[in-house]
């Protein structure tokens, strides 16, 4: 266990750190209009009319 303590958890940990980075830096290469936030709008839910009586 101590070997998993001592080695194996700090490299995950460092791994994990080191794709975050990465992830986070990609927006560096990415085109302007996509390294933008998502725009906002807003969602109106629209009934559907069910006009079928005959």
């Amino acid at each position: 266990m101590a070997i998993f303590r001592q080695y194996i958890a700090p490299l995950l940990v460092v791994l994990v750190f080191i794709l975050a980075l990465v992830a986070v830096s990609a927006r560096i290469f990415l085109p302007s209009d996509m390294a933008a936030p998502a725009p906002i709008e807003e969602v109106g839910l629209i009934a559907p009319s069910h006009n079928s009586i005959s």
